[in-house]
Order: structure tokens, then sequence, then C-alpha cells
């Protein structure tokens, strides 16, 4: 062989790995900037451009933007756009389609070169030797679609995923917001409560300087004073950190919280169209089952186990591996085909199928649980939302009761035929009583909402229907 024929065939043994060094990405560091994150997080404002074109996009007209009043619908779709979960369940989401793509590729062929020199000891053959191979594996029993099976129940559980976690801010929003509300109502409730007791502590304080009272009495009036002013502190204290929880439901900065006017508690009128909407609910065992998203994903992972365990077994026969090859040995030309597969037959990939079944059982017995979770779920949401129905009526009825007794009260008083300390405790028992209704309507939102959460529906005229949270956007 002379010169020209050695680099021809040292060219040709260096080929395969010059063609397999090309189009390489490179690494590039892309290090966490704590400062960045934290000034995004206190950077996101509820009058964002980009927020109010989501609102124009669910259903918002360019008159209502900006929002000036803030209910639950309107939180809700700003958790949507701004809290940081749905970022994490789209970038799963984002994984898992990436993994479809994997799973889709054909294995590729690999290609191999050698160059070998002998001694030449006869003189009279060529010392030089190269050689050039393609292996091209060919799988069978179509491990492919097998694998892209898999794939696509996987990313359609992450899919369900976004949809769940979307479902779990409005209930985390709504909670939130309910129980402020709830603290806001009963503290100006126990403001008036406050002033009424100042009030019979006054009465009496005067009484005992004509003499016509006992310390006993005013004690007793007083340390009902305090305990009505430890409890309204309290309520005052607490109102921060349930804003500080809402803030944190939606993703926001308690700031930007504050400076939003938030919608007060539901009225009277709502109310009773809320339980009119309720009291005709069809059957919500079989309404949970329809609705709930965990569900669906249950089934999806279930799906991609049993996927799972069909490439298991289609492993059990063997992929094979054509290896067209030339050769240059010392003078001669030899062409070849070569065919491998590796020895499956043997054990028939017994373990890994088992541990597949066994996968597979797994993911039927966690649906199992799931569906009686949700089962039990729903059922005492119900129970509690008709108790919850009955006892707000209840005290509804208590509270009339006393509003009549305050004015009969008060005309007595008018005419002279009572004191002021009479009339003071019956716009007392009526502040007590609208105290007791407060709590009633508080435990029925609250109520709604478990039903609500637990359906994974709406009951109440919500415009947040459930195509609007499964067909989120997938990108921000």
């Amino acid at each position: 062989m002379n010169r020209s024929s050695f680099y021809k065939a040292a060219l040709l043994t260096c080929l395969p790995i010059a063609l397999s060094s090309c189009g390489f990405q490179e690494y590039i560091a892309k290090p966490i900037d704590t400062a960045a994150v934290a000034q995004k997080i206190n950077s996101k404002r509820s009058d964002d451009s980009r927020f109010n074109q989501f609102l124009l996009n669910n259903g918002y007209s360019p008159e209502q933007l900006p929002l000036q009043k803030w209910g639950l619908d309107e939180l809700t779709y700003c958790a949507l756009f701004f809290h940081p979960s749905l970022d994490v369940a789209r970038a799963q989401w984002r994984a898992a389609e990436a993994a479809k793509l994997s799973a889709g590729e054909r294995p590729k062929p690999t290609i191999s070169g050698s160059l070998a020199k002998g001694n030449n000891a006869n003189n009279d053959i060529s010392p030089y030797a190269y050689g050039l191979s393609i292996d091209i594996p060919l799988e069978t029993v179509d491990k492919r679609s097998i694998r892209i099976e898999n794939a696509e129940h996987l990313s359609q559980a992450a899919k369900l995923e976004i949809a769940q976690t979307a479902w779990r801010l409005r209930n985390q929003v709504a909670q939130s917001l309910y129980e402020y509300q709830f603290n806001r109502q009963l503290t100006k409730l126990l403001s008036e409560e406050q002033a009424r007791r100042l009030e019979i502590v006054d009465i009496y304080q005067k009484r005992i300087n004509l003499g016509e009272s006992s310390n006993i009495e005013l004690s007793t009036a007083k340390l009902q004073l305090q305990s009505a002013v430890a409890e309204l502190n309290a309520r005052e204290r607490n109102s921060l950190v349930l804003l500080s929880q809402l803030a944190s439901s939606l993703g926001l900065s308690v700031n930007q919280l504050q400076s939003m006017q938030l919608a007060e508690s539901t009225n009277t009128d709502e109310l009773a169209t809320l339980l009119a909407t309720l009291s005709v609910q069809a059957d919500v065992q079989s309404s949970a089952l329809l609705n709930r998203l965990d569900i669906r994903a249950a089934l999806e992972r279930y799906a991609a186990a049993e996927a799972k365990l069909k490439l298991e077994i289609a492993k059990q026969y063997p992929d094979i591996s054509l290896s067209p090859g030339y050769t240059y040995e010392f003078g001669n030309k030899v062409w070849s085909l070569g065919l491998s597969s590796l020895l499956t037959l043997l054990n028939k990939n017994k373990a890994a199928i088992a541990e597949a079944t066994v996968l597979r059982e797994v993911e039927a017995a966690q649906f199992e649980a799931l569906q009686t979770a949700v089962i039990a779920e729903a059922n005492t949401a119900n129970a509690k939302l008709a108790q919850a129905k009955q006892m707000l009526e209840n005290q509804k009825n208590l509270l009339q009761q006393q509003q009549h007794n305050t004015q009969r009260m008060e005309r007595r008083f008018s005419s002279g035929d009572i004191d002021k300390l009479e009339v003071t405790y019956a716009r007392l028992e009526q502040t007590v009583a609208e105290k007791s209704v407060a709590l009633s309507r508080y435990q029925l939102t609250t109520s709604v909402n478990e039903l609500e959460n637990a359906l994974q529906t709406p009951l109440s005229g919500s415009t947040i229907k459930n195509d609007k949270i499964e067909n989120l956007p997938l990108t921000k």
C-alpha cells in the first residue's frame, strides 16, 4: 500500500469519529439568582398589562378593566396567572412532552472503523489492513409504538395535573377569602358588642354611685367587657395574618394585595340564590366520579403502567442488528454482512415482566383507594353543607326574633316603661345573634367551597367553569 492509500485508510477510519462529533450542543450554566427571583415575586402587580390581557381572554370586557373590586372569580384568575405552582405543573408537563419525543426515537445505527499495520515479515503482501462497518439495529414487535403509548399517557396525566393544581389554588383562594371576610365582619360586630358592654358598665357605675346597684353586677359587666375587648384585639391582630395567607394563595405580595379592594361577604339575596341552586344538585357521588381530575389522571397512570407491562412482554422477543461492512486486509478486499441479537429467549425477561405486573397492581390499588376517598369526601362535604344550611336558617330565625324583641324593647323604652339598661341588653343580644348568623354564613360558604372542591365543579354562578380550568394556557 502506498502513502496515498494509507492516508485514505486513515481518513476512512477516522470518519466515524468525525461524523459523530458534529452538531454537539454546548453546556451553558444557568445558576439561580435568588435576588432576581425575590425581585420578580415582589414586582407582580394586579394591574399588569399581561394579566389584563389574560382577563380579556377569559371573558372580561375592556370597560371592566382595571378591576375595581376583587371577588372570588377575580382573585382566582389572579392566582391562575401569578401563582408559581402552575408554572411548576407546566414545567412537569413539558418534561413529559419531551419524554414523548425521546420515546419515539428509533435506535440509532453505529459506525466503526479500524486501521492496522503488520510487520510484513515475508515482504510479499500489503502490510496494511483497515475496515469499516455499520450496525443497523431493528426493533421487533413494535416496541417503539408501545413506548410512545406509555409516554402519551404520562404526558396526559401531567397535563391533567395542571388543571388539578388550578383547582387546588381555587380552593385555597376561596378558603382564605372567606376566612378574611368573616374575620372582618366579626371585627365589626365585636366593635358593636364592645360599645354595648361599655354602655352597660357605665350604667352600672352610675347606679353604684347612686347606691342603686352592687359591685358584683359591675364586676361581672367589666369581666364581660374585658373578654369582648380581648376577642376584638385578637381578631384585629389576625387580620394581617389572614391577608398574608390570601396573598400567598394568589402569588402576590401583601403590599400589593392591600392596594386591592376586596369584595364584601355574600349578601342575603346572593345567599338565597345560592341555597336554591344547591337544593337541585344531582347525586354528588356520581358528579364527583365524573368531574374529578385526579381520578382521570390516575386512569392515565394506570394505562401507562399497562403500556409498561406490554413493553416488557415485547422485550421477550430480541431485537436484531444488521452489520454490513467492508475490510481491506493485507491486500484482500472483503465484503461482509453480520447479524446479531441478544439471547433473551433464555430467561424471556421474566424479572422485568414480574416487576411491571406488580407496578400495574399498585396503580390499580391506588386508583381504588382514590375512588373510595373521593366518594367519602363528596358525601361528607354534602352532609356538612346540609347541616350548615339548616344551622344558618335556625340562626336567621333566632336573629329575626331578637330583632323583633329589640324593636319592642325600644318602643317600651321610648314610652318610659323600661330603663336604658334593659334596652341596651336587648341591643347586645341582637349583636350576639348577628355574630351567630355571621358564623353560620361563614360555615355555609366554607361547606360550599368544600363540596365544590370535592366535585371539582362550581356550584354557584361562577364564571370559572370546568372547561376553563382544563384548557388553561400551557405557557404563560
